[in-house]
């Protein structure tokens, strides 16, 4: 397929190249189109989406969840530093009030919001308001939730009904919805503090945190660095101790792209297994809705509260959900690991590859078993997903993009562009072919294994210049490799977690990622909390934003 031949398929929707970064994106899927077209004659197609939900759910496996194991005491005074999971239960246990939390939290906020750009809308008045009404209840002796007391903020792309959502964008500054999201409405239900909105990408098409019309959110590592996108204000405020947990999304690794970056923990769900009512959609093949935390038992008990079947989300699963922090059971001992040779380490560098090493020799030392698998699927899966998400994100802002296109920044509608130059042909065989390259990367990397172990990023944490496609289109490169580790999950529909693992050569912090089979969610957090109760990566603090 030629460039000319692409570029008119764009114009044919009306939509002229917006600038020269537009070329660069015709050029790289003009190649990855051809690829999948290759693979028509190898693999059976399915139907969509009903072949992927089958699969999905054919390959689901039921784990029995072990004993629980109490979790660990608090060992922090200030409730800004302590974890989701302790805050709530110290609430509960009456050792603290919820407004003397909020007040820490909001005092961190004061002092640290604006150096890391991270905060674009705060309810201070509101979030004290809702912790004093939490405290009131509690000494009346009513049910709080099993979240009360924690302060949470979230990605400026979850509805709110009479609030601003401006999901990062110019377009939508002054967007006011009517409905609110089924998340945060399961979030207050729970208990949790919401104290406001949180920075993103411009409509949460970037994997490193830069935004042309907000200005970059900054890693509380080192600012010079990228913060991970596009969930960047949440990776950057729980990394910060500003909040205890926060809502990202993730459609090709926006929740543990920042997880990674800033040191935190990150969980994208099974596809379809949190409801996406109410929330700014991307693409609705690999869009996923999930916590960023301090811990895996964190994102355990947030997924209790958010997971499960929405009447208001036809898409969203039957399956049951819960039951996944009871499911904590604090050993690695008989665990079996695959971890895949090919892909996924390409290129990784020699600090990046140490830490993740040494995080499998750790898994190893306590009962768990490592093996190295080959992924003939890798190369596939890498093709197909480039092609999904930029069809059904062009489809999207078709409208904008033909009405207000000096309104996005360069390097997104450059991106949005490429998806009007797919032939209907490769987005149909790339959806077409997700059920069979998942039943052949569960056969390749879960058949026989419990998991599937990668570093969440194939390279160290770029700097902010690096990859400033909007200051310097040069950048183009190595800013679309950000995610190569991330995407194919999205793709292939898995649940994922990112925990920290160790630091790289630059101080900056590296990413594990943990994958189960279709709805293991429990099986990944408990191996990721048993990580972590043998670690400390996960306690790490920024210096400049410790006590």
């Amino acid at each position: 397929m030629s460039d000319s031949t692409i570029a008119d398929i764009a114009r044919w929707h009306g939509i002229d190249p917006p600038n020269d970064l537009a070329q660069r994106t015709l050029a790289d899927l003009a190649g990855t189109a051809a690829e999948v077209a290759t693979l028509r004659g190898r693999m059976a197609f399915e139907d969509e989406p009903s072949g992927f939900t089958l699969a999905l759910a054919a390959l689901a496996a039921p784990v029995a969840p072990p004993a629980p194991v109490p979790p660990p005491s608090p060992v922090e005074t200030d409730p800004a530093l302590m974890s989701m999971t302790e805050v709530a239960d110290a609430f509960a246990r009456g050792e603290m009030t919820a407004e003397s939390i909020a007040a820490a939290c909001l005092a961190r906020i004061a002092a640290h919001a604006e150096g890391l750009n991270c905060v674009t809308r705060l309810e201070a008045e509101r979030a004290l308001a809702d912790a004093r009404a939490l405290d009131q209840a509690r000494s009346r002796g009513e049910a709080t939730g099993p979240l009360a007391g924690s302060f949470m903020m979230h990605k400026d792309m979850y509805y709110r009904a009479g609030q601003v959502t401006g999901c990062g964008s110019k377009i939508r500054r002054d967007y006011v919805p009517e409905v609110t999201a089924t998340v945060l409405a399961r979030l207050d239900e729970a208990g949790a503090i919401d104290a406001g909105t949180l920075h993103m990408a411009e409509f949460a098409q970037n994997p490193t945190g830069h935004n042309a019309h907000w200005g970059d959110c900054r890693n509380p590592w080192n600012h010079d660095y990228c913060t991970g996108g596009s969930s960047s204000g949440s990776g950057s405020a729980v990394g910060g101790r500003l909040v205890h947990a926060a809502l990202g999304s993730d459609t090709g690794g926006s929740i543990r792209l920042p997880a990674a970056m800033c040191g935190v923990t990150g969980l994208k769900p099974t596809q379809t297994r949190v409801s996406r009512f109410g929330v700014m959609p991307l693409s609705f093949s690999c869009d996923n809705v999930g916590p960023l935390a301090r811990s895996a038992r964190d994102c355990a008990r947030f997924l209790d509260v958010i997971a499960g079947r929405d009447p208001l989300d036809a898409t969203s699963a039957p399956q049951p959900a819960g039951g996944y922090e009871a499911a904590l059971g604090g050993s690695l001992a008989g665990l079996r690991i695959s971890v895949p040779q090919n892909g996924f380490l390409d290129d990784l560098p020699a600090d990046v590859l140490a830490a993740f090493q040494a995080a499998l020799d750790t898994m190893a030392a306590a009962g768990a078993t490592v093996t190295p698998v080959a992924l003939p699927s890798h190369g596939p899966i890498q093709a197909a997903v480039s092609l999904v998400s930029r069809v059904e994100s062009a489809t999207i802002h078709a409208t904008w993009m033909r009405e207000r296109p000096q309104d996005y920044g360069r390097g997104l509608s450059a991106r949005i562009y490429g998806g009007y130059a797919v032939p209907g042909r490769a987005y149909v065989d790339a959806l077409a072919l997700r059920a069979p390259l998942l039943r052949q990367f569960v056969a390749e990397a879960l058949t026989g294994y419990d998991l599937v172990a990668t570093p969440s990023l194939r390279d160290r944490t770029p700097t902010r210049a690096e990859t400033d496609i909007e200051a310097n289109p040069e950048t183009w490169s190595r800013h679309n490799t950000v995610s190569l580790n991330t995407r194919p999950f999205n793709y292939l529909g898995l649940p994922v977690v990112s925990i920290p693992c160790g630091f790289d050569a630059n101080g900056m912090p590296v990413g594990l990622q943990l994958a189960a089979r279709p709805f293991g969610e429990a099986q990944a957090l408990a191996a990721a909390d048993a990580f972590q109760r043998i670690t400390d990566w996960h306690q790490k603090i920024p210096a400049a934003y410790r006590p």
